[in-house]
Parts: structure tokens; sequence; C-alpha cells
């Protein structure tokens, strides 16, 4: 793959990797911070991943210069996610020099060339975001796997949400489609989780990482520092298999 950059979860976080050959986890990523709170639960929590929104519509938007503030607070031992949705190169220009994202999170309309094609520009791993409802839209997915480095599979707005962002909306779709076509590869499992089914989640789709944001909220755009402590030990809970 072209960029040079290793794949995020090839040198597998803390949480994957314990050192002693045995045990592994799945990785954790609290996506959509706004406030230092936050931030600091995430990374007393053990969370693996910190993801900022660079999009403007949503109420977890945050500036690339706010963003960099909250990943401070975490150290690089959280790595930072930028997340955009059809960004122009001259957004995610400004987005690298400030923030210097570890995994760039594409969540639009974005192409298989058009992923390539970022991913060569700025040098950086790559994430995709793929909406799902029926397994067709997994086979779709397919298309993204030798140009990203990861892809994120999480819940399909319905034709009934017209305005509805393509994530962070609390939609969960059926894991048993992940169940029956595993994907191949590095991936993230997203998608109205919660404290409450991120376990079962986990279970049904071996999924090795998982992404959260309003399920870990107290109310649209707000985390709370409890609930990203709460939902970090309930993936812990999940005993490998």
């Amino acid at each position: 793959r072209g960029g040079g950059c290793d794949l995020p979860l090839a040198h597998p976080p803390r949480c994957l990797n314990r050192g002693d050959g045995k045990a592994m986890g799945v990785a954790i990523k609290i996506c959509g911070l706004t406030t230092i709170d936050a931030a600091r639960a995430t990374a007393e929590a053990g969370a693996d991943y910190a993801g900022f929104v660079f999009v403007e519509k949503s109420k977890r938007f945050v500036t690339p210069e706010r963003a960099k503030a909250l990943a401070q607070e975490m150290g690089r031992e959280v790595k930072r996610v930028s997340l955009t949705v059809d960004a122009s190169d001259r957004e995610l220009e400004e987005i690298v020099a400030v923030l210097d994202p570890d995994l760039v999170q594409l969540h639009g309309q974005e192409s298989p060339e058009r992923v390539a094609e970022i991913r060569a520009t700025f040098g950086k791993p790559v994430m995709k975001a793929v909406g799902v409802s029926e397994t067709a839209d997994l086979h779709a997915a397919r298309a993204y796997r030798a140009v990203a480095d990861l892809l994120l599979f999480d819940a399909k707005p319905p034709k009934s949400m017209p305005s509805a962002l393509p994530g962070g909306n609390g939609l969960v779709f059926d894991w048993a489609l992940i169940a029956a076509d595993r994907p191949s590869g590095d991936w993230m499992l997203s998608g109205g989780l919660t404290v409450d089914n991120v376990a079962e989640a986990v279970r049904m789709s071996q999924a090795p990482a998982v992404d959260v944001s309003s399920g870990v909220e107290a109310a649209p755009g707000r985390k709370s520092p409890e609930r990203i402590k709460a939902f970090c030990r309930a993936v812990r809970s999940v005993l490998p298999v």
C-alpha cells in the first residue's frame, strides 16, 4: 500500500496486546469529543482512539485548534482520529497540519479512488466508514479494502431520515449480517452501541474494535465521563474467544 504508513491495528494498541502472548481484547474508539472532561475520561478509561468531528452541521463539531487542545489532554498514547465528510484537500490539509491525526476517518461518499488519493496525498492511515443495512452493503465495502487501512461499519440512516448525518445517529444495524459475512482485514463496529449492548455486539460480530459516540452522551453532543468509563468497562468484560 502507498503512503508508507503502518496499519493502525498492525501494531496493536495496549488493549489488543497485553504483552503476555495470551488474551487479546477489543480496541475502543470514543468519537465526537468536545470537552476537556470527556477527553480526560477517555484517557483514564483506557480507550485507544479519540475521534474529533470536523463537520459543521454536527453537534460534535470542533475546530482543528480545539481538537488539538483536547488531544493534548490525553497525550499521544490515545490515537487521534479526524472525522470528515467529503472534505476538500484544503480542509484536510488544515486538519492534518494542526491536529496531526494518527488516523483519517472518511465518513462521506468518498469513492475508492478518492480514498486512495487522500492516503497518498497526506501520508496518513485512512479508515473508510461504510453504512450498512443489508448484506449488499458489506459486499460493496470490499471495493475499499485495497485502498483503506481500516473499514468502519456503521448503521445506514433510513430514507425516513433524509437530513441525518452519515453517522452518530444512535442507530443500530443487524449484527448478524457481520456474523454471517465477517469482513477481512482490520475493521471497527459502530452504530448505536451503548454500555447495555456493546458486549453482545462484540460477541456476535467478533469485532476487533468498536466505535461509540451518542451511546456515551448525556445530551446530544455532550459526552458523559461516567458513561465513557462504563462503556470501556463493558467492552473489557468481553472474554476473548
